[in-house]
């Protein structure tokens, strides 16, 4: 038996021994690490896909859903996997969502979060137009969005007036073509939309320009889109300049005046008043509740700050200097009156 357990124990402790165990035990481990990964990898996961093609804006129901295994390889992290946070959302305005397609994170949106990206993309410092336009207007709805036109004018009867058209606007970025109801004209594929309205952005004289114009048709004036760079028939017009145009539109436009807000005055602020004369009489008066509800002080000079608890104060001065009143709040909210005083002071005192 002891000779048994020796021969183990030199056959254990035999380095080409150790060398083949440890070979073995490796090879044990990648198989098991290897397996467990390509089970995983192939382990198929229940995701939701659409049974139709599903247009932008458009609400995700229940029978445009079904559920289908695929290979968990074959997922991205932005797939959604849950039949559940997929019905009731939306398509995104960007998004056509294709028959069998799986959902993506980036492809649906609630409700709520639906924006209208033509008024995203407005610049700073312009303002959002609604052109009217109908089928003949766009060329047979050839005007995209991204497309630059020029806005040109006609005005004139052709009987009283003599009919004049020329450029009013140039080089105005199309960002949203939409029909009647509202609905981006070229955003769904399997629907014919007619357009009925150009959204473009511009500074806002030129906004008020344009509506002063829209208002003008009783004169004849018509305001149409050509592409830029187009030209317009003028035979038997008169072809006139954009400043004409303008003087035209100003002309039979009236301008109301904005009128500013006034600014309401501060009635926590104290009043600083001098009689004149030597000494010069000054009288400060805080409104009521100094010492209760405010802290009211007044500083004459570099001095020290005096407070006082009663609304009027009196202070003689002889020679120039500068009295400064304050009134301050709970909240730390100072209102503060200055007045430079013509005779400086001989002396103060507090009623």
């Amino acid at each position: 038996m002891n000779s048994f357990l020796n021969s183990a124990k030199r056959f254990l402790m035999n380095k080409n021994t150790i060398t083949i165990l440890g070979v073995i035990v490796i090879l044990i481990l990648l198989y098991f690490g290897y397996s467990t990964q390509i089970n995983n990898a192939v382990e198929p996961v229940t995701v939701p896909v659409a049974t139709e093609t599903i247009q932008p804006r458009t609400e995700i129901t229940d029978d445009m859903v079904t559920e289908i295994e695929v290979p968990n390889i074959s997922l991205s992290e932005n797939v959604i996997t849950s039949r559940n946070s997929v019905v009731g959302m939306y398509s995104n305005v960007n998004s056509v969502i294709p028959e069998g397609s799986m959902f993506y994170t980036d492809t649906i949106i609630a409700e709520e979060e639906l924006p209208d990206s033509a008024f995203v993309k407005v610049k700073k410092g312009e303002i959002a137009y609604n052109f009217p336009v109908d089928m003949d207007s766009t060329y047979g709805n050839a005007i995209f969005p991204g497309n630059k036109i020029d806005i040109y004018m006609k005005a004139g009867d052709g009987n009283d007036e003599k009919v004049m058209v020329g450029k009013l606007i140039q080089d105005v970025e199309v960002l949203a073509v939409k029909d009647s109801s509202g609905n981006n004209v070229f955003e769904n594929t399997s629907e014919s939309r007619t357009p009925a309205f150009l959204i473009f952005g511009v500074p806002e004289d030129i906004h008020l320009l344009l509506r002063k114009a829209y208002y003008l048709e009783g004169l004849g004036v018509e305001l149409f889109p050509v592409p830029h760079g187009g030209n317009i028939s003028t035979e038997g017009n008169t072809e006139v300049s954009t400043q004409q145009l303008v003087d035209y539109i100003e002309a039979h436009a009236v301008n109301i005046p904005i009128v500013e807000p006034t600014v309401d005055e501060d009635e926590l602020l104290p009043t600083i008043t001098a009689a004149g004369g030597t000494p010069n009489e000054v009288t400060i008066k805080f409104p009521k509740g100094c010492g209760t509800d405010y802290t009211c002080t007044y500083v004459k000079d570099a001095e020290p700050a005096v407070e006082v608890t009663k609304r009027n104060n009196k202070i003689n001065f002889t020679v120039a200097g500068t009295i400064t009143a304050t009134l301050t709040e709970e909240d730390g909210t100072a209102h503060t009156a200055t007045l430079d005083i013509t005779d400086q002071p001989a002396s103060t005192e507090t009623e």
